[in-house]
C-alpha cells in the first residue's frame, strides 16, 4: 500500500530548475536513502512533501491519518524552552486531550442527566486513549530517550539556547523518536552526532518497523540502514533496489550503456546528415534524401547526463611556522562553568591531529580558546611564531545576504570577477550557485564557499571544525585527498573515523580531560 504519492512534480528557484516532472512512491516498511550531490534538491524535496514549500507544478498525496515526523537540518529551537520542554512537546496532542478531559469534568457538576451520559462516554474514550499512549509514564519515557542520546548528562532543565549544534540535533532527534510517527523523514541526522550516538541511531533505524526517508552523506551509516536508493540528479529522481554500493554498480553500468547508445546515435545522425547534404539537390536521389531527413526529424535524441563540476581543493602553503604551533598552561576552557580540567597541551610543526569525543564536552571551545576567540576561565593558550592560520567554523550566519561572489571578494578584494568565479567553480559550484545569495544555498554548497576562502589564502596551520558536515561524497573524498597532501599542520574536529584515518598522525580524545559526565 502506498503511503505517499508524488506525481509530476516540478519546482525551481528563479530561473534555476530543481525538479522537472518527478514522480515518487513510498510504500509501507521501505527504508529509503535519498542521495545526490549538494544542491540537487534533496532537502527541498522533503520540504515540499511535508508542505513547507509549495511546488510549481505536480501533486503530493499522503494516505489518510498518517503521522509524519521530520528532522530538518535547519530547525530552530525557541530560547526559553528547556530540553525537557522540547522532549515533552512530542506529546502535545495528549496534553490537549487531558485539557479536554479536565474541561468535561468541570462541566459535569452542572450537566443535565441526558448530557451526563454522553460526557461520561467521551470521558471514557479520552481516558482509554491516554492510557493506550502511555500518557501517565511520559516523564520516564522522556528520561529513557534522554539517557539513550546522552541528554541526561547535559541536564534536561538546561535552556536550549545554550546548546551546541550537536546537542540541538540530539534534542530534535529525541523529540522525533518520542513522537513515534508512521513515517520518519531524516535530513542528515548524523551531522554533529558523535560516534556513540550514531551507533545508537543505526541500531534504532535497523529495527524500525515503519518507513523512513534518509538523507545522509555518511555512506557506511547509510549502507547499514537502508534497502532502497532514490538518486536525485539533473532534475530527475530514479529508484534503485539495494544499498548505496549496489546503486553505484548499477548506476555505472547504466551510464556506460547510455554513453554507448549516444555514440551510436551520433554516428547514425552524422551519416544521415551527410547523405542528405550530398543527395538533396539531385533529382534521382531527392526522394531518398527527403526520406532520411524525415527520419532525422522524428528521431528522439539521446542526451547524456550533464556531469556536475567536480570540486578541486588545493591548499596554498605559506612559509614554515616556528617549531611550536601552540602551547597551553593550566588552561581551563568553558563559559559559566569549566568544561575541562587544567590543560597542558603542546603541538609541533608538521603534526596533524584529530580532536574527538562526545558533543558538548568542549572540542569547539578548545579550538576557539587556542585561537583567542574565547576567553579562558583560567590559565592561557599561547600561539607560536610565524603562523598563517586558516580556520573553518562549524556554522555560518543564517542572516548573510551576500552573494557567493561578494563573499569571496570581501576576503580577496584584489581578485577580478573572472578570478572569483573561477575559484568558486573549482570548488564545485555552478554559475547559478555563484550568483545566488549564500543563505539560499544548501548546507553543502555553503561549506564549499567557506572552503573556497580557505584554499585561496596561504596557511601553514589549519584548524577545522567538522568540515565534512553537509559535504557530498565527491567533495568529501577530494577534501580528504587535499588534507593528506597539505604540507602544513592540521587540528581537526571530526566525528567520522573513516574520514580522518590516513590524514592525522595522532588523535586526542577530549573525553579524557573533560569535566562533563559522559
Amino acid at each position: 500500500m502506498s503511503i505517499l504519492n508524488v506525481e509530476n512534480l516540478s519546482h525551481g528557484f528563479g530561473d534555476r530548475a530543481i525538479f522537472q516532472n518527478v514522480s515518487f512512491r513510498l510504500l509501507k516498511g521501505e527504508h529509503i536513502g535519498l542521495v545526490g550531490a549538494n544542491g540537487e534538491g534533496k532537502s527541498t524535496f522533503l520540504n515540499i512533501v511535508t508542505g513547507k514549500l509549495m511546488p510549481d507544478e505536480g501533486k503530493v498525496e499522503w494516505s489518510k491519518n498518517v503521522r509524519v515526523g521530520y528532522l530538518d537540518q535547519h530547525t530552530v529551537l525557541a530560547p526559553g524552552m528547556t530540553i525537557r520542554d522540547v522532549l515533552k512537546s512530542a506529546f502535545l496532542h495528549l496534553f490537549e486531550l487531558e485539557d479536554k478531559m479536565n474541561a468535561i469534568c468541570d462541566k459535569m457538576g452542572n450537566a443535565a442527566p441526558d448530557e451526563l451520559d454522553s460526557m461520561m462516554e467521551e470521558l471514557g474514550t479520552i481516558q482509554d486513549l491516554l492510557t493506550m499512549h502511555d500518557f501517565y509514564i511520559i516523564d520516564s519515557k522522556v528520561e529513557e530517550i534522554g539517557r539513550a542520546l546522552g541528554l541526561m548528562d547535559i541536564g534536561l532543565d538546561k535552556d536550549v539556547s545554550e546548546l551546541s549544534g550537536g546537542q540541538r540535533t540530539k534534542v530534535l532527534l529525541g523529540k522525533l523518536l518520542l513522537e513515534k510517527p508512521d513515517i520518519l523523514l531524516l535530513d542528515e541526522p548524523t551531522n554533529y552526532l558523535d560516534v556513540q550516538h550514531i551507533e545508537w541511531l543505526k541500531r534504532y533505524l535497523q529495527e524500525y518497523e515503519n518507513a523512513f526517508i534518509l538523507i545522509s552523506h555518511d555512506i557506511p551509516f547509510l549502507n547499514s540502514v537502508i534497502n532502497l536508493i532514490y538518486h536525485m540528479e539533473n532534475q530527475e529522481l530514479n529508484r534503485y533496489v539495494g544499498d548505496y554500493d549496489k546503486f553505484q554498480e548499477v548506476y555505472a553500468v547504466k551510464k556506460a550503456q547510455l554513453e554507448a547508445a549516444y555514440k551510436r546515435q551520433q554516428q547514425e545522425i552524422s551519416d544521415l546528415e551527410d547523405f542528405v547534404a550530398r543527395n538533396k539537390a539531385r533529382v534521382s536521389t531527392r526522394n531518398m534524401a527527403m526520406s532520411r531527413q524525415k527520419k532525422l526529424d522524428k528521431m528522439e535524441k539521446i542526451e547524456l547526463i550533464k556531469d556536475r563540476p567536480k570540486p578541486e581543493f588545493n591548499f596554498k602553503t605559506a612559509r614554515a611556522s616556528g617549531k611550536y604551533l601552540f602551547e597551553t598552561k593550566d588552561l581551563v576552557i568553558g563559559y559559566d562553568a569549566p568544561l575541562s580540567r587544567p590543560l597542558n597541551l603542546k603541538m609541533e610543526r608538521g603534526e596533524k591531529i584529530a580532536l574527538v569525543g562526545a558533543n558538548g564536552i568542549g572540542k569547539t571551545t578548545l579550538l576557539r580558546s587556542i585561537l583567542g576567540l574565547n576567553k579562558s576561565l583560567s590559565g592561557f593558550a599561547q600561539l607560536g611564531d610565524y603562523l598563517y592560520l586558516g580556520y573553518f567554523e562549524q556554522e555560518m550566519s543564517p542572516n548573510n545576504t551576500s552573494t557567493c561572489i561578494e563573499e569571496i571578494w570581501k576576503e580577496f578584494p584584489s581578485l577580478t570577477q573572472y578570478e572569483v568565479r573561477s575559484a568558486l567553480a573549482k570548488c564545485g559550484l555552478t554559475t547559478k550557485h555563484i550568483e545566488s545569495q549564500v543563505r539560499v544555498l544548501s548546507g553543502g554548497e555553503q561549506a564549499k564557499v567557506r572552503l573556497c576562502k580557505l584554499i585561496n589564502q596561504e596557511t601553514n596551520f589549519l584548524l577545522l571544525d567538522e568540515p565534512t558536515n553537509h559535504l557530498d561524497v565527491d567533495a568529501k573524498d577530494e577534501l580528504k585527498r587535499a588534507l593528506k597532501e597539505y604540507k602544513g599542520s592540521i587540528l581537526l574536529i571530526c566525528h567520522e573515523p573513516e574520514f580522518y584515518d590516513g590524514i592525522v598522525s595522532d588523535v586526542w580524545d577530549c573525553s579524557e580531560w573533560t569535566t562533563k559526565i559522559i
